[in-house]
């Protein structure tokens, strides 16, 4: 029996040139070879990753979080979330970010989804926690962060997605992974 020769599953870095370095991101532009032969430029956003938090109160409520979104040029509804620090370890991140967002510490932390959110030129990866056992503090918001953050029902927080006043993609993703898999 012939050997088959097992297709590559990594690109082929052929030329890689940063084109922008900012505080939170850098754009690279890469020349590769992809598997299955496409020789291809790939523009990248390359991010250290994010955590993503979705606090359960006691009575079963879900906390979220609303700030301005310069991108999205509005007021969105969201969870916690935030950039992992370089060198911090992800449930590190997760911890800190609730403090800082929300003034909540919690004493159980569930990892539920671990996902590529913008996979086509982003490099950035989003590790999603349930948070539990909740203990109420003061929030310690970045300098730029202005948050209010109000806890919803389930069902109310269903109404939000329906009617389109939770349109944060990260917070859908995580609330509908926690209700179908993760809240007993």
């Amino acid at each position: 029996m012939k050997s088959q020769k097992r297709p590559t599953t990594k690109a082929q870095l052929f030329e890689s040139k940063v084109v922008y370095r900012g505080p939170v991101f850098l754009v690279r532009r890469d020349r590769v070879a992809e598997p299955g032969g496409v020789v291809a430029t790939r523009d990248l956003v390359v991010h250290s990753g994010s955590v993503v938090v979705l606090p359960v109160l006691s009575n079963g409520k879900i906390l979220l979080i609303r700030q301005y979104r310069h991108a999205a040029g509005q007021f969105l509804w969201e969870l916690v979330a935030g950039r992992i620090d370089p060198g911090e370890k992800p449930l590190a991140a997760a911890r800190r970010e609730l403090v800082e967002e929300t003034g909540y510490t919690a004493q159980r932390f569930t990892k539920m989804m671990d996902v590529f959110p913008t996979p086509g030129f982003v490099s950035e990866r989003m590790l999603v926690y349930a948070a539990r056992d909740l203990k109420a503090g003061a929030a310690r918001p970045e300098a730029d962060e202005k948050i209010v953050n109000k806890s919803f029902s389930v069902r109310d927080i269903e109404v939000m997605m329906r009617s389109g006043k939770l349109r944060d993609a990260k917070s859908i993703a995580g609330i509908l992974f926690y209700m179908r898999f993760v809240r007993r």
